[in-house]
Parts: C-alpha cells; structure tokens; sequence
C-alpha cells in the first residue's frame, strides 16, 4: 500500500472517530451495552414507572433505562420521564391474538419486543445504535430494593417461577435476539397462552422452564466465562418477592433482608392506588421511595400530580364549605347563638338527654299514642332501604370523585369527607322530605290536642316552645354512624394487625355492627321525622329543620 492510501486510511478512521464522538455528545450519554427496561402504555402506570427508577438510582446503577411508551402516553408524562432519567422509545403496540382474555390484556404482547431491542437508537436525532448484551425487564409495578446488577450476568433467558411451573413474566432478563423474536412473531397465532397474555405465550415458548438451572451469581467469573451459556435460567424468589404469596402467609417465603425485587401483583390493588396502602404492608416500602422523588417538573416532587393539586384543594374546600353554609342558614332561623345555646342546654336540663337518644323500644314515647298510630307502617322499612342506598351511592361517588394516586392519608381523609357529605345531604333530604309529609298529613285531618299539652309539660317556665334547628337524638344517631364508619375499617390498623384476610375479616365483622346500627337508627330517625312533622304542623315553613347537626 502506498503512502498516499496509508494517509487516507488515517484520515477516514479520523473522521469516522470524529463523528461517532459527535453523535455521542448529541445524544447527550456514553452508549452502554446493558440497560433496564419497562413499559409503559398509559399515563396510569407512569408513577410505578417514577418509582421503579428512582428505586434502580438509589441502588447505585449507572445503566440506561429505557422506557418502552407507546401512543397512549401523554407528552407530559414523556417529558417527565425523561427528566427522571430515563430513555424514552416510541413503539407501537403488538395487537394480541387472543380472542378469550381479559380487557386490560389488550396491548401485553407488546412486551415481546424486549427481544429486539438488539438495534435500539439511543435518541430521536441520534444515528448511532447501540447493541446491548442483556437487557432486566422490570414491570411498572416492581420496586427495586437492593441491586440487581448481578441479574446482567444471567444467560439468555432468565425469569422467575411462580404457580407451581409457571414462569413470571414480571421480571426478566433478555439477551436481544432478531431471530428469537421473529421466531415469537411466527408463533403468536399458534401457541396457546393459559392467561390468555404474553406470560401465558412465554410459557409455551420456553418449554421445559421449570427444569432450567437456578441462576447463582456467586459463581466465580472464570467459570462464567469458560462455560457454555444457557439457553434458559431460573431466578430465585429474591428477585422477584411476589406481594400475592406474602399475603397469604403474612410474611415473605424468604429472607426479607436478602430481598431484592418486590413485585406488587393482586390485580386492582396496586401500591399507587391511596387504599392500596391502607390494606397490605409491603406498600410501606414502595410509598417511602415515592415520597422522596424529586421535583423533575415542575409540581411533581413526591411523587404528586401538577392537575391532582388543584383538585385535592378543590376536594376538600367543597364539602366543608357547604356544611358550613347549611350550618350558617339554620342559625339564622333562630334569633341568636345564645338562644340555640340555650335551647340546647334547657332540653338537656329538663328533658334528659336519655329521652332524646337512648336506642330503645319506646324512643318515640314523647309522641302522643294518637300521632304513633297515623305513622305509615312501610315507613321504618322505606327509610332503612333508603339510608343503604343512600350510603352506596355516596361510597360509589367519593371513589369516583377522589383521584386514586394521592397519599394514602389525602385519600382517607378526601374518602371521608366526600362520604359523609354526600350522605348528609342524600338522607337528610329524606328525612326532610319524610317531616313535610308529616306536617302535610297533620294538616290534612287537623290539629292533635296532645301537642298542647306536651308542650306545656317541656318547659317548667312555661316559655312558649321554640323552633330547634338541633334534634338531640338525631345528633347521637348520626354521630354513632360516623364513628362506627371509621371504626370498622380502623380497628384493624389500631390493632396493628397486617395479614390481609385478618384485615378483610374484622372490617367484616366491624361493617355487621355499622350496618345493624345503621338500619335501627335509619328506621327510628324516619319515624321520628314523621311524628314531628305531625306535633309541630302550626310551625312556619321558613323554620327549617336541619336534621344532621
């Protein structure tokens, strides 16, 4: 060769090298040969996806991770990845061949495309591919709790075995194959899948699983590299500590310091859903990591959602605003607070507290026996039908109206709230609605002389009877459902009881007491809404009655 081409041999492999230096830096990172890798499909896993990462960070990586988006993923939610850390890479959705199967397994065999990650571009304005040896998968519902840097030294397949002889498809580690993947491709419409999703089709793929060899990453690294690389490898439980398995016995099946990987499976119960935290344990560990993401974008730090503040704030101002103002119009229908303090303390004085709320047979004997014998007898039966139906629908609609990704406390206390406002409103209409019947079916046969003498008898000044804003007895009711209501779900937490069945069986067992109450008191309070509505028919319409107080 002569010195001529030696030189522009030199001079091409000089700008080659000038090149890819330049491709580096407008990628912004050094390219890597290993990388963890997720997927995301919506905004709704885009939390997990926060966490896991900032779970990876802590251990100390430095490997890419890359996050598989796919059209469902809102720009914001890219952009906060990205600020996270992470590698975003649009793909598009693998449709799933499988007729029977869930609704939500729409889009998982998407997740085949781990596989061909083998020419993944790190960047939109970046040429240069990288090639990774191996790639973790980790699903948006994982929390990394120690390092898993040993995982990338696992063969070519390597996955966890749950179910007797299933393989798991949370955790994987993958070395990127073209022609593995292809083979997948071929093979979708032909394999069955026993989940009717891509763990079901892996299991079909990767026969004889169960019989692999269990992964040690202890192994000295001279005989790693002398040996022949397995096609497929098991990894230990440590890798992935399913959620499901510690709910059953109420402890891991292996040594909690030694875990590395919790998986948080069991459907709806996921570790960012604000309930979630208030049923298993191990939620503590995924909300600790949570708190201390930090503020990537603006409004995010925690964790937190820049649209769920303002409706948090928004949340909690409404119902305690309304109250207030119901509370404000009934004071205004009496002539002073003095008075309604005064009120309140003559019926205590002279009436006794007992006659107005001991839960007995005779809590209507201050009735007279003629106004009794015109109450309706569907009543009692009418008005507990309608406090369940009232308590669902104000259930149904505060789980609908609180946003699910709060702190578990928001939740709580937002979950509350909106309940007992809700339930305030549906069922003292109702019983509004039940004393204006009362006042109407007075009017309609005329005056009852005992409502006289009662009230004579009320006071021993002999003042004339004033309107009260304040029924005594409906006050106790109503604060006996309150605190039967957040005892019921409470008393296992106070207890310090973690097993989940436990759980599940006093908050049973709480929610029989709330709901026996519940129907005496809603029968009584109906009744006794209608028999005041016949004693106190000569009362002006503007004195409204506020049943809840």
């Amino acid at each position: 060769m002569s010195p001529t081409s030696y030189w522009r041999l030199g001079f091409a492999v000089m700008i080659l090298h000038a090149l890819l230096n330049r491709t580096a830096v407008v990628c912004g990172r050094q390219s890597t040969e290993e990388a963890y890798v997720t997927l995301l499909y919506g905004d709704e896993f885009l939390l997990g996806v926060r966490v896991l990462g900032k779970s990876i960070r802590d251990t100390g990586s430095t490997k890419d991770m890359v996050a598989l988006v796919s059209d469902g993923v809102s720009d914001f939610a890219k952009k906060l990845l990205q600020a996270d850390g992470w590698i975003v890479e649009l793909i598009s959705l693998l449709e799933n061949p499988n007729h029977v199967r869930p609704k939500r397994f729409w889009g998982v065999y998407t997740k085949l495309k781990i596989f061909n990650m083998t020419n993944y571009k790190k960047g939109v304005i970046c040429n240069y591919s990288s090639l990774f040896v191996s790639v973790v998968y980790l699903d948006a519902d994982t929390i990394v709790v120690k390092s898993v840097e040993d995982l990338f030294k696992c063969g070519k397949f390597c996955a966890n075995l749950k179910h007797s002889e299933r393989l798991n498809s949370g955790v994987m580690v993958v070395e990127p194959s073209q022609a593995v993947f292809n083979d997948m491709m071929s093979k979708v419409n032909s394999l069955p899948s026993y989940t009717g999703g891509d763990q079901g089709f892996l299991n079909s793929y990767y026969t004889g699983f169960a019989n692999a060899h269990l992964f040690e990453p202890d192994l000295p690294q001279q005989w790693l590299h002398s040996r022949r690389i397995p096609e497929m490898e098991r990894l230990s439980t440590l890798y992935n500590a399913d959620v499901g398995l510690y709910m059953l016995a109420n402890k891991w099946m292996v040594d909690e310091k030694e875990l590395h990987v919790i998986h948080y499976t069991l459907g709806p119960l996921k570790p960012w859903d604000w309930w979630t935290s208030w049923l298993l344990k191990p939620v503590d560990v995924w909300q600790n990591v949570r708190e201390q993401l930090e503020e990537s974008l603006p409004g995010t730090g925690g964790g937190k959602n820049p649209n769920d503040n303002l409706l948090v704030k928004i949340l909690f101002l409404l119902p305690l605003s309304s109250l207030m103002f119901c509370y404000y119009r009934s004071l205004l229908q009496i002539s002073s607070l003095g008075n309604h303090i005064r009120q309140l303390y003559n019926k205590i004085r002279f009436r006794g507290v007992l006659a107005y709320s001991a839960v007995t047979a005779n809590s209507n004997q201050q009735f007279s026996h003629e106004a009794q014998s015109k109450v309706p007898v569907f009543l009692g039966g009418l008005s507990i039908f309608v406090c369940f139906v009232a308590t669902m629908v104000s259930l149904v609609l505060a789980l609908l109206i609180v946003p699910r990704q709060v702190m578990p406390w928001t939740g709580l206390f937002l979950m509350y709230e909106w309940t007992f406002t809700t339930f305030f409103l549906l069922f003292g209409g109702y019983l509004r609605l039940i004393y204006q019947w009362g006042r109407m079916k007075a009017n309609q046969v005329g005056s009852i002389s005992s409502h006289n003498e009662f009230s004579d008898k009320d006071s021993p000044k002999g003042h004339q009877r004033q309107v009260s804003s304040c029924d005594i007895a409906t006050c106790y009711y109503g604060l006996g459902m309150a605190f039967l209501a957040i005892a019921a779900p409470s008393l296992p937490c106070l207890l310090g009881i973690t097993a989940l069945f436990l759980r599940f069986g006093l908050m049973f067992v709480g929610g029989l007491v709330f709901a026996s109450f519940m129907t005496y008191a809603s029968e009584h309070l109906g009744i006794r809404s209608f028999l005041r509505g016949l004693e106190e028919k000569d009362i002006p319409r503007t004195k409204n009655l506020c049943f809840f107080c």
